[in-house]
C-alpha cells in the first residue's frame, strides 16, 4: 500500500505543477495593448479591435503617428507572443506625404 500512496503523492504533485504552469500563462487585456502600441508608437489611438486568428486572440490597433501616418499594429493576447508587434504594411504612406505644398 505504500507504493500506491507514493504513486498517488506522485501524480498529485505533477498535476499541481502543471496548473501552476498552465495558471502563469499571461493574457494582456485590449486595454494593455492599447497601452502598450500608444507607449511604443507616442501615437493617438484610433480604433481598436479584438480578432480570432486561428486559435489564438490578437487585438488589432489603428494608430495616428506624430509624423501624421495611420499604422495598423497586430498585438497577441498571450503577453508571451509580443516581442514587438507587427505592423500593416496595407497602405504605407506616400511619398513626400507630408508635403501639403501644391506644384
Amino acid at each position: 500500500m505504500t507504493m500506491n500512496k507514493s504513486f498517488i503523492l506522485t501524480l498529485l504533485a505533477s498535476l499541481c505543477l502543471g496548473g501552476a504552469a498552465v495558471a502563469s500563462a499571461q493574457v494582456l487585456t485590449m486595454d494593455q495593448a492599447v497601452f502598450k502600441v500608444k507607449q511604443e508608437t507616442g501615437g493617438k489611438v484610433l480604433s481598436a479591435e479584438q480578432r480570432g486568428v486561428g486559435r489564438r486572440q490578437e487585438y488589432r490597433i489603428k494608430v495616428l503617428t506624430p509624423e501624421g501616418h495611420v499604422r495598423v499594429m497586430a498585438v497577441s493576447s498571450d503577453a508571451s507572443k509580443n516581442p514587438a508587434s507587427s505592423q500593416s504594411t496595407k497602405n504605407p504612406p506616400a511619398k513626400n506625404a507630408g508635403s501639403k505644398e501644391k506644384h
